[in-house]
């Protein structure tokens, strides 16, 4: 029954006592005044209680900034940064926030000192994520992020045979798809919000590899550019089922999305009806009959099993709902636990995959070298296996430099408890944080209210670290020195999961695309260039590196994508059979 509460009225109630406590006060004050003989009018009383807000608001405020100066001075820690430098606190319409890409304080927050950087304010993933690896919080005595962390990661190794097998499955339903549109002389689109090749192509590997079925989004019609007048457009199509669940995880993520920029004032917005929830019941829908289905094939299992079967270990041909099995049968958590990954799964190798063709097809003598190796290693037709992509260290060199610029996650978010000193002197982090927009109704009047935001995209371009020529697309160039200055996949105990899982399906797919084709050429999509909307190399020269205007629009929900997709045509290569 709780569950179908909307999000605003658990929001209100529990912050009742915040919204109480300024005209509690003023009446106090009023009541003290008439005892001790003056006589107020009624509207007097009336102004005195709505000023009782902002008053209190900023005498908050006030104790809040000269108790993080003391706090700071006791640590020897009082003077100021004389430039802003890679770690700065602005303040903005008394919004206290904490930014930094510095490597050392990156470190703290994800690795040396993670048990004082918590995610709080995971209430809004709920909707989206649910009880979920992703939306635990680190600070929850560390036991639920292990549990959720150890049941998944047996499903995680570097050289499971299974993957390769859906990878190759969904790699050539998603080439044939290409080879045809290009075949009749149109762009084929990399993802940009949803139903787009590579999108479909993890999506459809992350489904069948998490539950047993594909969803199938690789065999509903491709879309075309909106310049094209031949063919009905794709949107005014009927929307087959399989698109309906992609464009729900799209959606679902925008809004989530749009969630962050609120904070936690974000039930104010969704007071009456919860957008999140309402968007992903077509994938709740999808999800239970499999959930079900799984939890009666486990008990059936579960009284014909061996003695010898030992648990957590996952076995060649299981899937990851089998697996799962074997821990719970609780049908909401089996399905948030898949959705998390399913969210994972598709959108950031999605990302690393549009942006890696996206370089090669602005650096054609990187495709060729690349081309090369593979054709080398692999010849122009043979599957590729594990100790293939292995050996293969320039497929590697570009796929990171890939992530380096191109970031799928650009930036997060973490809130300290206690006071937090990362690296060196004088950076000083209080105790609690702003997650979001500072009110009186939000924060209870706490002091040290900061907001801690760690942004790779701008660590990854900075020149002290990776030289003159950060903002460069160089794979020969990329260095791991000191690993704290490339977290395309996080760091410390919440290192992702699927990152050599990521790594293979990347590499596969790159292969199997470059045997097929040898020429890659972008094509300009009009609606992009005409948007006014600043491309991430605006993030470059943020960092200080020269700016190299991108030919695309970069945006990004949980994760990177490009606006309105990536466009190109291919040239099939002269080896291959047609």
């Amino acid at each position: 029954m709780l569950a179908n509460i909307p999000p605003g009225i658990p929001f209100l109630v529990k912050r009742l006592p915040q919204l109480l406590f300024p005209p509690a006060v003023a009446f106090v004050l009023l009541h003290f005044a008439r005892a001790a003989g003056y006589e107020l009018s009624t509207w007097i009383a009336t102004i005195f209680y709505i000023f009782s807000f902002p008053v209190v608001f900023t005498i908050s405020l006030m104790y809040a900034a000269i108790d993080n100066r003391l706090a700071a001075a006791r640590d020897g820690m009082e003077g100021r940064l004389n430039t802003i430098g890679p770690t700065f606190n602005p303040k903005l319409l008394f919004r206290d926030m904490l930014f930094t890409f510095e490597p050392s304080h990156i470190k703290a927050l994800l690795a040396t000192q993670a048990r004082g950087f918590r995610k709080r304010c995971v209430s809004m993933f709920n909707s989206l994520l649910g009880s979920g690896v992703f939306a635990v919080d680190v600070d929850d005595s560390d036991a639920s992020c292990r549990f959720h962390r150890s049941i998944t990661r047996p499903f995680f190794t570097k050289d499971r045979v299974t993957h390769f097998d859906i990878f190759d499955r969904h790699a050539d339903d998603a080439i044939a798809k290409m080879k045809a549109r290009f075949k009749a002389r149109m762009r084929c689109r990399f993802p940009g919000m949803c139903n787009d090749v590579v999108s479909r192509f993890t999506l459809d590997s992350a489904t069948e590899f998490l539950f047993g079925h594909s969803i199938g989004t690789l065999s509903d019609p491709l879309p075309y550019p909106s310049s094209h007048t031949g063919t009905i457009n794709f949107t005014t199509q009927t929307e087959t089922f399989s698109a309906r669940i992609s464009r729900a995880f799209t959606d679902a993520q925008v809004a989530t999305s749009r969630r962050g920029h609120l904070g936690a004032m974000w039930p104010l917005m969704e007071f009456w009806k919860d957008d999140v929830k309402e968007t992903m019941q077509p994938v709740h829908e999808f999800l239970e009959p499999i959930m079900k289905e799984g939890v009666r094939r486990a008990k059936e299992a579960k009284s014909a099993q061996s003695e010898e079967s030992k648990m957590g270990l996952a076995e060649e041909h299981e899937t990851l709902l089998d697996h799962l099995m074997e821990y719970t049968d609780d049908p909401i958590l089996l399905r948030d636990e898949i959705l998390n990954l399913a969210v994972a799964g598709r959108d950031t190798t999605a990302s690393l995959l549009t942006f890696t063709v996206y370089m090669l097809s602005q650096h054609p003598q990187i495709l060729s070298r690349l081309r090369e190796e593979i054709l080398t290693a692999i010849g122009p037709s043979r599957r590729p296996t594990y100790d293939d992509l292995r050996d293969m260290k320039y497929l590697r060199a570009v796929l990171n430099e890939t992530l380096r610029l191109y970031p799928p996650v650009q930036s997060n978010k973490r809130t300290t408890f206690p006071p937090i000193k990362p690296g060196d002197k004088p950076i000083f982090i209080p105790s609690g944080t702003v997650y979001a927009l500072v009110t009186y109704w939000i924060t209870l009047y706490s002091h040290r209210l900061f907001r801690c935001i760690y942004t790779v995209s701008v660590m990854h371009r900075r020149e002290d670290l990776w030289g003159p020529d950060a903002s460069t697309f160089d794979p020969d160039s990329i260095s791991l020195r000191n690993p704290f200055i490339f977290l395309p996949f996080n760091a410390g105990p919440r290192i992702c999961l699927g990152q050599q899982f990521a790594y293979n399906e990347s590499s596969f797919f790159i292969v199997k695309l470059l045997q097929k084709f040898d020429t890659i050429d972008f094509q300009v999509n009009q609606t992009s260039l005409n948007s006014s909307t600043p491309s991430l190399d605006s993030t470059s020269a943020a960092a200080g590196s020269e700016k190299v205007a991108d030919k695309v629009q970069i945006k990004s929900h949980l994760t990177m994508y490009i606006a309105d997709g990536l466009w190109l045509k291919m040239g099939e290569s002269a080896a291959e059979d047609i």
